[in-house]
C-alpha cells in the first residue's frame, strides 16, 4: 500500500492525489485504506518516513563525517538518477510542503534543518576548519542542498541533459576549494 501511495503522490502531488484511487489501486475501499491509516496526511506521513528509512539503510550503521559525508551526497546524487518515483515525490511534496497548513510542512521543515546541520558539520570537518567558519559553512551547506534540489528538478524535466552526479560532484569540489584552497585545490 505504502508503494502504491509513493507513486500516487509522486504523480499527482498530495493535495491532486485521492484516497479513493490509492484504496482501488490497492484492492481497498477508502475504508479499507483508512483502517490501516487514520487519515491521508497520516498515510502521507507513512511514505516519507518509508523513503526516509530506504535511505538510512544506505548509510550502514554509522553516518559517515566531514569528507566521506560529502562523498555520500554524490552518491546519493548517483543514486537518485535511478529512481526517478523517490526523486519526483520528494519533489513534488517538498514543493508543496510550502502551502499553508500542508500536512508535510512540519516534516520537511524538521529534514531541511537536520539536513543543514549534516552538511555544515562535513564541511568543517572536511575542511579542518573550527566554530569561527561555521557562518561560511552554514551558506556552503545551503548551496549544497539548493544545488542537489535544484538539479532533481532540472532532471525530472530532461534527463538526458542533466547529470547530477557530476553537478553535485563540481559544487561540493569549489566549494570546499573556496573555504579551504590549502586542502583542496580545483583539480583535485
Amino acid at each position: 500500500m505504502l508503494h502504491i501511495a509513493t507513486d500516487t503522490f509522486a504523480a499527482r502531488g498530495y493535495n491532486n492525489a485521492s484516497l479513493a484511487e490509492i484504496a482501488d489501486r490497492v484492492g481497498l475501499t477508502q475504508a479499507g485504506v483508512l483502517h490501516y491509516f487514520r487519515s491521508k496526511a497520516l498515510l502521507l506521513t507513512s511514505v516519507l518516513e518509508l523513503r526516509d528509512e530506504a535511505d538510512i539503510e544506505q548509510l550502514g550503521t554509522e553516518r559517515p563525517q566531514g569528507l566521506e559525508f560529502l562523498r555520500h551526497l554524490v552518491a546519493t546524487a548517483r543514486r537518485n538518477a535511478e529512481r526517478e518515483g523517490i526523486v519526483r515525490l520528494y519533489t513534488v511534496l517538498s514543493a508543496e510542503s510550502v502551502t499553508d497548513a500542508h500536512p508535510a510542512q512540519a516534516y520537511f521543515r524538521d529534514r531541511y534543518a537536520g539536513l543543514r546541520a549534516f552538511v555544515t558539520d562535513a564541511v568543517i570537518e572536511a575542511c579542518g576548519a573550527d566554530e569561527e567558519t561555521r557562518p561560511a559553512a552554514q551558506n556552503a551547506a545551503n548551496a549544497i542542498i539548493a544545488v542537489m534540489d535544484g538539479l532533481q528538478v532540472q532532471w525530472l524535466l530532461a534527463p538526458d541533459n542533466v547529470d547530477m552526479v557530476a553537478s553535485t560532484d563540481l559544487v561540493i569540489t569549489s566549494l570546499l576549494a573556496h573555504l579551504a584552497p590549502e586542502r583542496f585545490s580545483a583539480t583535485t
